[in-house]
């Protein structure tokens, strides 16, 4: 390469570096304290007639061997450019937004929130039943027909299937009827001896009324160990009773029938028939069913491979909508799900 030619080119390079870290300086510099600023910087700099488009129109007339360096000082020098006016008509927009802002106006007021009082109701009795020395188990909510069904002993075909109406998910999976699955799926890992609840939502295809939902909320438990009897399921239940409702809490024990246990019982709580909300719901009779529990069936024992001669075990599933509305006088459960603020405000305080 020729000396001259090169020097010439150094020499050009040099001033135009020169020049544009002048202009860069200049456009740093610029003072912009309001639009009026803002808009004299953007004439001077970034329309067609100013530096950078006057400086692009020149870089178009250059040799293409000068065009390579110059140009990737021109694209730097228009980034710098440009970033400077948006930085700053943020920042102006930013101050204008603040300033229009009318500070006499009131302010919102935010009520505080607070738990369901299903979730409240759930959390006492979680509360109970550890102190009883029940652990807590959970389990999915959509189940195959398995641990929902079967291993309850509920056959196929049997009629015992009739007495839950079930959301099927398809043909071997369903919306869970009881939390009882989570009982079977505690049983197969055979870690005995097991006391446990499991709190959780279950799901029946039956029709929303006063007194019942196509879904409700239960608190399941289960004791497997040598010598388990019938006495001390009742027991469990009449101190979880009388501490959760009071003392003077009068119950009753109803033979009844579940695949699962034999026996097999239902517990109801006195609720009186005073008013005609509390006939309707007891039926005339002033006593409400809240749980259904017995001794754990020695097939259920065999399906999960637990030796019925050895161990024996009862269990129960109380619920806790219905709980929730004898504790606090509710009279129809769907008000616990019509997220009616006036209704769920009552409680903010428990």
């Amino acid at each position: 390469m020729d000396i001259v030619p090169f020097l010439i080119f150094a020499l050009f390079v040099k001033n135009m570096k020169e020049k544009l870290n002048k202009i860069d300086e200049s456009a740093q510099n610029f003072i912009i304290k309001s639009k009026n600023d803002l808009e004299n910087f953007r004439l001077k700099f970034l329309v067609k007639k100013g530096i950078l488009n006057t400086l692009f129109l020149e870089f178009k007339e250059l040799p293409s061997e000068e065009k390579k360096e110059i140009g990737q000082l021109l694209n730097n020098l228009k980034k710098s450019i440009e970033g400077i006016y948006q930085s700053e008509n943020s920042k102006l927009n930013k101050e204008e937004n603040i300033n229009n802002q009318n500070n006499e106006l009131p302010g919102y007021f935010s009520e505080l929130g607070s738990r369901h009082i299903i979730s409240q109701v759930l959390d006492d009795m979680i509360e109970i039943f550890e102190r009883l020395g029940f652990s807590v188990s959970t389990g999915p909510e959509i189940e195959d027909d398995w641990h929902n069904f079967s291993a309850l002993n509920f056959p196929k075909n049997h009629p015992a299937r009739d007495m839950q109406d079930t959301f099927f998910v398809e043909e071997e999976l369903a919306l869970r009827t009881h939390t009882s699955s989570v009982q079977v799926r505690l049983m197969e890992k055979g870690d005995l001896p097991i006391r446990s609840i499991m709190p959780g939502r279950v799901y029946r295809n039956e029709a929303i009324s006063a007194r019942s939902n196509c879904f409700f909320h239960q608190v399941e438990g289960l004791y497997i160990d040598k010598g388990v009897s019938f006495s001390d399921l009742k027991q469990t239940l009449y101190n979880f009773v009388k501490e959760f409702f009071g003392p003077e809490t009068k119950v009753r024990f109803r033979a009844s029938y579940f695949p699962f246990t034999e026996p097999s019982a239902e517990m109801d709580i006195f609720l009186g028939t005073k008013t005609e909300s509390d006939n309707r719901l007891t039926k005339g009779t002033g006593w409400l069913e809240i749980l259904g529990c017995g001794m754990v069936d020695p097939n259920v024992l065999v399906n999960c491979n637990i030796d019925p001669k050895t161990y024996t075990g009862f269990a129960f599933g109380l619920g806790v909508d219905r709980i929730a509305m004898l504790k606090y006088g509710v009279k129809d459960l769907r008000t616990f799900f019509n997220n009616d603020q006036r209704f769920l405000g009552q409680f903010q305080s428990l």
